[in-house]
């Protein structure tokens, strides 16, 4: 058997906390919004709500790591330590910090605090490692921009260091998050996590003579670039035919290398996303919760964990840079908005009616009756076709029209909790 990486999962809120733990994650990571490049949807500002989550994360075995990543300017200086006393205080099992001046603080002021080093501190080889482990850094989180042989020399350079890599969520179209574009746009830091993701918005292409953008056949035309909610701010470009998201990553889906990275010995597996939903983590834990375990079992990997990933909302896929692909491939031109191919999440599974033998469902996304649904919870999914559904009054109704309604559906008792999925 073969030592299994820790599945590391992202939370905004205990509620993606605890969903992350009950679907196979081992550890959480969550920041607080001063410190850390996550502000929007963030519910650990508070100190009590931080300081709960934690006691709860170790009460069921787990791990809670706290982000502390950004870079700061000198205003953020005067207030980091004593901002950061009563947080160090709930025990954190880890600071995730980038900053060297920062991390000499916290060394100085608590020497026992474990650190890991962040991602954007861009450690792209072991003599950097080397040099973080010097500085009494515990694990390297390592920059996405590694190829799987590369990361495999670090582990044999590096032996007793703790390695840490990304294998699913959003990609940035700069080293590991070092982007000026949301600064540019709308004067909010990437850097100071409030990056407003101007690397996703939608742009389209014109020329300035008023002609069809034909770049093959014209290749001095002058194209222009404009953001939909900019219109008539016109940014010169150079591009080609392909689609209008020119800017726009595809995201990281690794899972087909889980088994690679656990025999080279990697200790932790890392999903993005602490702004997106519960649904989000309970998809990805249960889909690399499987592929763990069947990498330290010796079974061989289920390609049908693609098509579970498929399911979420996406903007395609790629394995980023772990195995080297032709260079169109790094971008993301005809799949360029968030869509999902096989199903969509309805709703939540709140409560079981025993007497009418129908489930309360919170409704997300619209779906009809004679839909088949996946409720997705920690014991195994289960599908099921609607035969029945009535409106929050108990009047049967042909459509859940979407969110914020209430509807009962006639799923069986032991989904309630459950994510409900609509298939296609």
């Amino acid at each position: 058997m073969r030592k299994a990486p820790e599945l590391l999962a992202p939370a905004g809120s205990p509620e993606m906390m605890r969903t992350a733990f009950a679907f196979g994650a081992d550890a959480i990571y969550a920041g607080q919004p001063r410190y850390s490049l996550r502000v929007r949807n963030n519910a650990f500002g508070d100190l009590a709500i931080l300081g709960d989550a934690i006691a709860e994360a170790h009460a069921a075995g787990k791990q809670f790591f706290v982000v502390s990543n950004i870079y700061p300017h000198n205003a953020k200086l005067k207030t980091y330590l004593d901002d950061m006393a009563p947080v160090i205080a709930l025990q954190p099992d880890a600071l995730i910090m980038s900053d060297p001046g920062l991390i000499d603080m916290v060394r100085t002021r608590w020497p026992d605090q474990v650190i890991h080093l962040s991602v954007q501190s861009n450690t792209v080889n072991w003599a950097a490692v080397r040099f973080w482990q010097k500085m009494g850094i515990s694990r390297v989180i390592l920059s996405r921009e590694l190829s799987l042989d590369e990361v495999a020399e670090i582990r044999q350079q590096c032996p007793d260091i703790e390695l840490e890599v990304f294998v699913h969520g959003a990609l940035c179209i700069a080293y590991s998050g070092r982007c000026l574009l949301s600064g540019y746009f709308n004067h909010r830091d990437p850097n100071q996590g409030t990056c407003t993701n101007s690397c996703r918005w939608d742009y389209k292409v014109s020329t300035s003579d008023g002609q069809p953008v034909n770049f093959y056949q014209n290749p001095e035309q002058e194209i222009l670039l404009e953001e939909r909610q900019r219109p008539g701010e016109l940014m010169p470009i150079e591009e080609d035919e392909h689609g209008t998201y020119i800017m726009n990553s595809k995201d990281l889906r690794a899972i087909e290398h889980v088994h690679r990275l656990t025999e080279i010995g990697v200790d932790s597996l890392k999903i993005e996303g602490r702004t997106k939903s519960p649904y989000y983590v309970a998809r990805t834990c249960q889909a690399y919760r499987q592929a763990i375990d069947d990498a330290v079992a010796g079974r061989p990997f289920d390609p049908t964990l693609l098509g579970e990933l498929e399911n979420l909302a996406n903007r395609g896929y790629t394995d980023g840079f772990y195995q080297r692909h032709h260079d169109a491939d790094y971008q993301n031109y005809l799949r360029g908005h968030s869509e999902s191919d096989k199903s969509q999440y309805v709703g939540d599974a709140v409560a079981f009616d025993a007497a009418r033998g129908l489930m309360r469902v919170a409704v997300k996304n619209r779906f009809a009756l004679g839909d088949t649904v996946e409720c997705v919870q920690p014991r195994g999914n289960l599908r099921s076709r609607i035969g029945r559904l009535e409106n929050a009054a108990g009047e049967p109704v042909p459509v859940a029209p979407g969110s914020g309604h209430t509807v009962w559906i006639d799923l069986p008792a032991e989904t309630a909790g459950a994510f409900v999925s609509r298939l296609f």
